[in-house]
């Protein structure tokens, strides 16, 4: 897909039904007369909890299979699906054996990242459509064969960056398009957390509860240790990427749409464990990243995963900066302000469930606003899909680059057509090897 298509589609977002080149209908595939959606759930024990309550808010849906590797919470999660009314409800740790059934319309993935890609596209060969948690893919490579498996199968694919389906931050974007703060040029964006250390794991006996060749899926496999499940695996590499694919992957797409614009040409990161030092988290806690766009744009991120620091009072968000003014937006509104810093213009997000630091706590109107998008955009019934797989891509994409510079500890060049990197030992992290037999393929 050349980079002049993926532009239009993420423009159309602002557009009317009609601006679309690709149609939701062309997408759809036929689920019944009374366009009711069979769907399955991959991981339920925290953001998958909360998706189960934004797709129920559709009102049109049934769940019928629920997939996790952890056996108490397949108890805890089948009684709240049941309370819910859906009481055919087919249970496993086996995401194999969930595509399988033939009345599985749709799969809604929340499990650990490494699983993202492969189940996305193990569940495109199944013939079902996909809604996927961010980051969409582990790593580049992975996130490739995912765009290639939806080209080829051509089932809906959308990844869980809720604030695109926000009213308020569509509006926005419309505005700066639009010219409300001049010539935009450049996006700051922050994010704080007081994460705690996580201590230094042991190797143990495998809980009874747990089935881990199944957690571990396409990962190589390795001996069990007790700080990792449920949460830490996102502080390992094996697993997890980082906080800019946590987190971050949130305000850069923000940015990158407000900013119109895709693949950076120059990556930039500095970064460091400042924090607990010697126990056994991997990664950096502490990162900037900046972005290098042609034409003078530029995006950054501060990162600060142990030490709680506050930006124009919020723990994350996102400025856009313009030659006439600025904008300040977050999960909770806008605001827009003149060169002088008076603010002219506010909006507020009713029913925004954040935490403290800014999370999407269960589900909450944005979250529930992107799910219904992606139901009808498989019903064929809505004006548009307001994050295609492109765009999930895209900014997954400026994460995992981001991640790259971090761990070769130099500043990267980027292809601004395909966003691929240049050098060696940025290539060498282009990718991973799979555990024998889960290796995928478009």
């Amino acid at each position: 897909m050349s980079i002049s298509r993926r532009k239009f589609l993420e423009t159309s977002a602002l557009t009317a039904a009609g601006a679309l080149a690709m149609s939701a209908s062309s997408y759809a595939r036929v689920i019944g007369a009374n366009d009711r959606v069979n769907l399955g759930f991959m991981g339920t024990n925290s953001r998958g909890w909360g998706l189960i309550d934004s797709f129920s808010m559709d009102g049109n849906i049934n769940i019928t299979h629920l997939c996790d590797v952890d056996s108490r919470v397949v108890e805890k999660t089948s009684a709240k699906i049941k309370g819910l009314g859906h009481d055919n409800l087919t249970t496993n740790s086996d995401i194999r054996k969930t595509l399988e059934s033939s009345d599985l319309d749709a799969l809604v993935i929340a499990a650990p990242d490494h699983w993202h890609a492969t189940a996305g596209v193990m569940a495109l060969q199944a013939d079902k459509h996909v809604y996927v948690e961010k980051p969409l893919s582990q790593n580049p490579h992975e996130g490739e064969i995912f765009i290639e498996a939806q080209k080829k199968y051509g089932k809906v694919v959308q990844m869980g960056n809720q604030q695109r389906s926000s009213v308020e931050t569509i509006e926005l974007v419309e505005m700066i398009r639009n010219g409300v703060i001049g010539k935009a040029y450049r996006a700051e964006t922050w994010y704080g957390n007081g994460r705690g250390t996580i201590g230094n794991g042991k190797v143990a006996d495998v809980p009874d509860w747990l089935n881990w060749e199944m957690w571990q899926g396409p990962a190589n496999r390795t001996e069990y240790r007790d700080n990792l499940v449920h949460y830490n695996w996102h502080w390992f590499w094996q697993w997890g990427t980082g906080e800019l694919c946590n987190n971050a992957c949130h305000e850069l797409d923000i940015a990158r749409w407000a900013l119109d614009v895709e693949f950076p040409t120059k990556v930039s990161v500095t970064g460091s464990r400042e924090h607990f030092e010697g126990d056994d988290w991997e990664m950096y806690d502490t990162i900037d990243a900046r972005y290098d766009y042609e034409g003078g744009k530029s995006i950054s991120w501060i990162g600060n995963s142990c030490n709680r620091i506050r930006r124009f009072n919020r723990e994350r968000g996102t400025i856009i900066m313009g030659s006439k003014g600025y904008a300040i937006v977050d999960r909770e509104g806008y605001e827009i302000y003149d060169s002088n810093g008076k603010m002219f213009k506010q909006a507020i997000v009713k029913g925004a469930q954040v935490s403290s630091s800014g999370d999407l706590m269960g589900g909450g109107v944005l979250t529930d606003n992107h799910a219904i998008n992606f139901l009808n955009v498989v019903r064929g019934t809505a004006a548009k899909q307001n994050s295609t797989i492109e765009i999930g891509h895209t900014s997954t994409m400026m994460c995992h680059i981001g991640n790259i510079a971090y761990r070769i500890g130099e500043d990267i060049e980027c292809d601004p057509n395909t966003g691929k990197v240049k050098g060696r030992k940025a290539n060498a992290l282009w990718g991973r090897e799979f555990a024998s037999g889960w290796d995928i393929k478009a």
